[in-house]
């Protein structure tokens, strides 16, 4: 009868550090690319982003989460109609999601229940409510935007904070994937 000699420690040292070796190699191979590849995504061509308050009722609501897409402001400026995620350094780290009206170069104002593009009443079939109040005519300067809320009753939007940067932009408000019975493409 022969008998297997007995383990020695070393070797099983050898398995345990060949184990390990071969566990750092998977995640360096796999979970560092996989780390990189997310990063790169959220900062350069879309991220996630959850909608606070009620200031894009009836189009967004409380909860709702969205797909904010970053290319296509690197190719065009934003157009007017557009839902864009932005932040104001003066309003903390939180984002705000607004609706592009005025365009850099135009003059902007409200009054009559309207808002106005250079003396034109603007169209805006996404409003289910009169607006209200009145802003004086007011220039949007070179590279800004002039953004509002839907639900013009209780949003902070361009009329308490003037004009943004369109570098202040963050993208386009592009999908909407959460609750599963609004999934679909923002407008």
């Amino acid at each position: 009868m022969m008998c297997s000699p007995p383990s020695s420690s070393s070797d099983e040292d050898l398995s345990v550090g060949s184990l390990l070796w071969h566990l750092l190699r998977e995640v360096v191979e796999t979970v560092i690319p996989a780390i990189v590849i997310a990063i790169f995504i959220t900062l350069f061509l879309a991220q996630a982003t959850q909608v606070y308050g009620q200031s894009m009722e009836p189009n967004l609501y409380a909860g709702q989460r969205l797909i904010v897409e970053k290319i296509s402001y690197h190719l065009h400026p934003p157009q007017r109609g557009d839902i864009v995620v932005l932040r104001l350094p003066e309003q903390g780290r939180s984002f705000l999601i607004k609706r592009v009206v005025g365009l850099a170069g135009e003059t902007i104002e409200v009054h009559d229940q309207h808002v106005f593009i250079d003396g034109y009443p603007l169209t805006e079939c996404y409003l289910d409510q009169p607006l209200r109040g009145s802003i004086p005519p007011r220039h949007i300067p070179k590279g800004h935007v002039f953004v509002l809320g839907d639900n013009r009753g209780f949003s902070n939007d361009s009329r308490s904070f003037g004009p943004v940067p369109v570098s202040n932009v963050i993208g386009r408000a592009w999908i909407r994937y959460w609750p599963p019975n609004r999934v679909g493409l923002v407008h």
